[in-house]
């Protein structure tokens, strides 16, 4: 039985799409950015379903990282994927007219953490992640103004080994314009 349901899962999870643009202004993706396949149209090209296994540009989609200390394009300490700069960022943000890239799969302390002034964030939704990790996890909610807000969730240890979960709504408290002037409400 576990090996059916184990097939079931890798048959949806290559029949999912690789990344979608809500409201034609935020790229989501699980991972990055890739200097060989575009996040929009190159996926477009692909045909379900997809053998993620088989070393390809999508890997850059899935494990590319956005990284703080570089300029261009860098090797990804994973063994899969790039990382890449505000600067190749900015660049693909223009292109392609979009205010942000929303994207998962890195473990960050607060649930989310934004990158390159705000025009990229991780969300990631696993609180404790592992039990390795004290962090928190998050949800990005995007109203139909464009407007981002987060739920953090806090997993607590209580007493008697029972959990705890503690959630707070982080409501947008400033603006920021993008190159176009029409601005993306995120916290």
């Amino acid at each position: 039985r576990s090996l059916r349901v184990w097939k079931s899962f890798g048959s949806t999870f290559n029949n999912l799409p690789i990344s979608g643009v809500v409201g034609g202004r935020i790229l989501c993706v699980h991972g990055g950015l890739s200097p060989d396949m575009d996040a929009i149209d190159g996926v477009k090209a692909l045909e379900l379903p997809i053998d993620a296994s088989q070393p390809s540009s999508l890997d850059d989609l899935l494990w590319s990282d956005p990284d703080e200390d570089i300029c261009g394009w860098g090797e990804n300490d994973r063994g899969t994927g790039f990382c890449f700069g505000a600067d190749v960022l900015d660049t693909y943000l223009k292109e392609h007219d979009l205010d942000l890239v929303c994207r998962g799969h890195q473990v960050v302390q607060d649930g989310y953490q934004f990158f390159g002034q705000r025009r990229l964030v991780t969300i990631f939704s696993a609180s404790n992640y592992c039990n390795e990790f004290d962090n928190a996890g998050a949800m990005m909610c995007v109203s139909v103004d464009m407007i981002c807000s987060f739920i953090i969730i806090k997993v607590r240890r209580a007493s008697h080994g029972v959990r705890q979960i503690q959630t707070r709504l982080i409501a947008p408290t400033a603006a920021f314009a993008d190159h176009s002037g029409r601005g993306l409400g995120c916290p």
